[in-house]
């Protein structure tokens, strides 16, 4: 699929028709006839196009003739299986007046930027663009990382209740999330140490101070992983406890129930057996003894565990 946007002379985009000067084409899993046509109107190698579309692609730079292609993973909202995951962007400016955005799927990042929601876009300024592109990712980054933190303190509350493996299913897939965020934020955070040092996309004065704030945002998100992961990683070992717990005191009353009822059983065992038990079997009322004998010694037994916390 294929879009394009222009800034008008108000500053606001809006969508064209047609490839133009200074337009920004963004490129959401384009058939080939598609690439054919963009690489025909832009000059822009066809093959550097295609490699985006493979969805293992990692952060990275690369030129090729005059065209420059930036390689950033951006979160997205994925399945249930791993709710929170990342899809590499690519990025792909040159000495053409386009710049290209191509993705597997729709993200989130490039979303704001059609909607408007972010000031001062120019799309004919292509080294701006591109650091605003990469700033708004890192934002996304810390957006997603707070929901994420959300569902931390969630999941803590719902410890309690150890009998569905539901809560554990679900830690696992933030783990999983977590650990895609904080690969993607260090391979980004090398791409934008290498945009920094000038020999990748034209610099200008005034893109230094957007750039920097990328990089502070993105160091930020990464810590900010981190410290989530540390935290899932409690509360994993604390489920584990729980239900290590929980295991052993279930053992123990079994335990204590099991050597309650031996002596009845043992009891039982005896008088079933083929022989004379002497005075007992003349009694009237022999059975209700036994039985009564029985239950004293069943309770005296229940009673001493309870003491000693085993029931």
């Amino acid at each position: 699929m294929i879009k394009i946007y222009k800034t008008n002379e108000s500053n606001m985009i809006e969508r064209v028709d047609e490839v133009i000067d200074n337009c920004w084409i963004d490129l959401v899993s384009p058939t080939k006839e598609e690439i054919e046509v963009v690489s025909l109107k832009t000059g822009i190698d066809k093959d550097l196009i295609l490699k985006m579309l493979d969805e293992e692609e990692t952060p990275r730079f690369e030129k090729e003739d005059d065209s420059t292609l930036i390689v950033i993973d951006s979160p997205y909202i994925g399945d249930d299986n791993v709710k929170y995951s990342t899809l590499p962007l690519g990025i792909i400016t040159g000495s053409n007046k386009h710049i290209l955005t191509i993705s597997s799927q729709k993200l989130e990042v490039l979303k704001l930027f059609k909607r408007g929601k972010i000031k001062d876009i120019n799309t004919s300024l292509k080294s701006r663009l591109t650091i605003q592109i990469l700033y708004e990712n890192a934002k996304l980054y810390l957006k997603y990382l707070r929901m994420i933190d959300k569902e931390i303190d969630k999941t803590e509350k719902e410890l309690h209740s150890l009998s569905e493996n539901e809560e554990l299913i679900n830690v696992l897939n933030i783990e999983k999330s977590l650990v895609y965020f904080i690969t993607s934020l260090k391979e980004n955070k090398r791409v934008i140490e290498k945009i920094n040092r000038g020999n990748v996309i034209p610099m200008y004065e005034e893109d230094l101070d957007l750039l920097e704030d990328a990089s502070i945002e993105n160091e930020q998100a990464s810590e900010m992983a981190n410290i989530y992961r540390e935290i899932l990683s409690s509360v994993s070992d604390t489920y584990a406890t729980l239900i290590s717990n929980n295991l052993n005191i279930a053992m123990k009353i079994l335990t204590s129930i099991t050597i309650i009822f031996s002596v009845p059983t043992m009891v039982a065992s005896f008088l079933g057996m083929n022989v004379h038990l002497g005075i007992i079997s003349d009694l009237k009322y022999g059975f209700l003894i036994i039985i009564g004998f029985c239950i004293i010694v069943s309770i005296i037994i229940a009673l001493i565990f309870k003491k000693k916390k085993l029931l």
